[in-house]
């Protein structure tokens, strides 16, 4: 798995020593030019670069004709595509619009798996590998992931448990295939990513939490974490004086994922 951790705009430069690949919030291209001469050296080095749609950050994609503009002019290696919140119907909708976009060569577009429970999640993932995607993601927050776990600890521990049987379910049923290309976004609890050890199509991942969690103090237990903090990365600062306690948890993240 290729894992890559968002960080505030004033970490940026740091975060390349830890990341496989930078993962770009296209909204902040156009609020900030640190953000922007950021992934402009990113291309320049030959970074691989995986351009979200910001739906996390700002509550609905962001401005399709920016997310065009942006999308054409970095021409990352993956792109995803627009999704709406646990709306499979809005979602694969504009799933098939995207799917007719003339992408850069080098970019491979990925779509969302998005639902308002288990079975409407299966649906979803089946048609928009009929729409062509070669690579499909699942977010981490569903409330309906709730359903698919017995309830442990609290709601977040819960919903990591919930997502990781919908996958384990899908793929032992073969909906999920072993050279399908999936991607994981974000977390409630790192060592979530310890469970998917032996699903080789899980590619890649993203998720801020080693980084927010260390800016805002909290060092990782040596199982994880059993709480989330609410902070998104766009808004988030943090003190640099605890840049130690991120690299402590960016370091038991990847033992997580060994």
């Amino acid at each position: 798995m290729k894992v890559s951790h968002e960080v505030p705009i004033p970490f940026l430069e740091k975060s390349r020593a830890f990341n496989d690949y930078d993962y770009c919030l296209p909204h902040l291209l156009d609020e900030s030019k640190e953000y922007f001469n950021f992934f402009q050296k990113s291309k320049e080095l030959g970074r691989y670069i995986i351009m979200d749609n910001s739906l996390h950050e700002l509550g609905t994609p962001y401005n399709s004709e920016r997310l065009s503009h942006w999308l054409d002019y970095f021409k990352p290696n993956e792109f995803i595509v627009p999704d709406y919140w646990q709306d499979k119907t809005k979602t694969l909708v504009t799933a098939k619009l995207w799917s007719s976009y003339q992408y850069p060569d080098e970019t491979t577009p990925v779509a969302v798996v998005q639902a308002n429970n288990v079975e409407e999640a299966w649906e979803c993932y089946n048609i928009l590998k009929m729409q062509g995607y070669k690579k499909i993601a699942f977010s981490y927050g569903a409330s309906w992931y709730l359903d698919q776990a017995e309830k442990i600890e609290n709601d977040y521990v819960t919903k990591a448990y919930g997502r990781y049987n919908t996958i384990k379910d899908f793929y032992e049923r073969g909906l999920i295939e072993k050279n399908d290309r999936v991607h994981l976004l974000g977390c409630n609890i790192p060592q979530e990513f310890a469970w998917y050890k032996n699903m080789p199509f899980i590619e890649t991942i993203d998720t801020s939490n080693p980084v927010i969690h260390g800016l805002a103090g909290v060092k990782y237990e040596d199982y994880g974490l059993t709480d989330k903090l609410p902070h998104k990365v766009d808004k988030f600062v943090g003190d640099e004086k605890n840049w130690d306690i991120v690299m402590y948890n960016v370091n038991k993240f990847k033992e997580f994922i060994k």
